[in-house]
């Protein structure tokens, strides 16, 4: 097992934003995380990945308990992410911005050099631009590429995408569904907060469904989208088209 996280909460303050939410993710497989704006999905993703310490539960990252671990470490034990407003170094190019990446993660080759695993990431995410273009010059598209190429670079066992596929047009989400294929058919352990259906339905193997901060369903994409208490909290009419 990759990831077990067991009884997850996070308070801030008065405000339970996370109560008690588990999850177990296995190798290779990919793991929907959905549920309403403000439903706690993503500050339950940065209680696993070390933004957050959490205030109660235990996280365990292959094998070993890194409850509290801070996001350094968890990315140097091979933890990667994307964030839902990507953020990167704007005076830095576009390859200085994923070396950073390929030089701090936990990838297993670390005598290639870190020039060259970020060359190679943006070759694998199909990044559009020259190596050598300025990160402020990007688009929010090529921006989110940016993202996950540097999140690549890391060399990670498991890759938790936040909202990759928001704003991109239908062509666009389908160059995303076949990456995040390629990324699994590596191995890799993806868990993605995500709410087009479209790629939900394209790339996952099960969903948790979070309402409030609190687990609402998990199970096989067709059952849970099917099920009236993820409907009438979540889908509404978009069940129509699952």
């Amino acid at each position: 097992m990759i990831l077990e996280a067991t009884n997850v909460v996070k308070n801030f303050g008065g405000l339970t934003a996370v109560n008690r939410v588990s999850l177990q993710a296995n190798e290779g497989e990919v793991i929907g995380l959905i549920g309403p704006n403000g439903a706690g999905k993503t500050t339950f993703l940065n209680c696993i990945a070390g933004t957050f310490k959490p205030s109660g539960g235990t996280v365990r990252f292959l094998g070993e308990d890194t409850t509290g671990a801070t996001a350094d470490v968890m990315c140097r034990r091979g933890m990667s992410r994307t964030f839902q407003i990507p953020l990167p170094f704007p005076r830095l190019t576009v390859l200085e911005n994923v070396m950073v990446g390929a030089q701090f993660g936990g990838g297993p080759d670390q005598k290639t050099s870190a020039k060259q695993r970020a060359l190679e990431a943006l070759e694998f995410v199909r990044f559009p631009l020259p190596p050598d273009t300025q990160a402020r010059c990007c688009n929010a598209v090529q921006l989110k590429r940016l993202d996950l190429a540097r999140a690549w670079a890391c060399g990670p066992k498991l890759m938790l995408l936040d909202e990759l596929a928001s704003g991109l047009t239908p062509t666009e989400l389908d160059d995303i569904i076949v990456l995040i294929k390629r990324i699994r058919d590596r191995g890799v352990t993806i868990i993605a907060v995500e709410h087009i259906m479209r790629v939900i339905m394209g790339i996952c193997d099960r969903i948790l469904v979070i309402q409030y901060g609190s687990p609402l369903a998990e199970g096989l994409p067709n059952q849970v989208l099917r099920d009236p208490k993820v409907i009438e909290a979540y889908l509404g009419d978009e069940s129509a088209a699952i």
